[in-house]
């Protein structure tokens, strides 16, 4: 695809109409990390920090997100989401916790705005619930790893 959708033949942006297309199971799935001192991910990994579970309430915040992506994101359609997983993974050599989340739907248009949506809020609430303590979290590497069905069928991200 050499144009980009979301502006007519004018140049004026508007929303892409999906009238016309298949509804087709469409699945994305989305990642990201946020780095963090090494005492700020035990706090999370021992479950010590005194805001709670972080990593419960940045699940929640990421399925959240991702089915308000389109009051967020504009030009972006509304969706009825099939499915929201957010999954976390800790990884102490780095000082880092990586998230990914997988969005599903059967519809006319996909789910990646969605998907990353969800990764970018998941990440934010890990800082947010944290940064009492570590002001330098940095979120970095979102990215879509891949995504399935319509009319484009399958992509998965290259490893690199």
């Amino acid at each position: 695809m050499d144009t980009l959708t979301h502006f007519n033949s004018d140049g004026e942006a508007h929303m892409v109409d999906v009238g016309g297309k298949q509804a087709s199971e469409r699945v994305a799935v989305a990642e990201g990390y946020i780095e963090m001192l090494p005492q700020t991910l035990a706090l999370i990994q021992n479950g010590n920090h005194k805001k709670g579970d972080v990593l419960s309430v940045a699940r929640i915040a990421g399925i959240m997100a991702s089915k308000r992506t389109a009051d967020l994101i504009p030009l972006c359609h509304p969706l009825s989401l099939s499915h929201v997983g957010v999954a976390f993974e800790l990884q102490p050599l780095q000082n880092r916790v990586r998230c990914v989340v997988t969005v599903k739907t059967v519809g006319a248009t996909g789910v990646e705005m969605e998907a990353l949506t969800a990764v970018q809020v998941a990440l934010l609430t890990i800082y947010d619930m944290c940064k009492a303590v570590d002001r330098g979290m940095c979120i970095q590497s979102v990215r879509l790893l891949e995504k399935t069905g319509g009319k484009s069928g399958r992509w998965i991200r290259q490893a690199e």
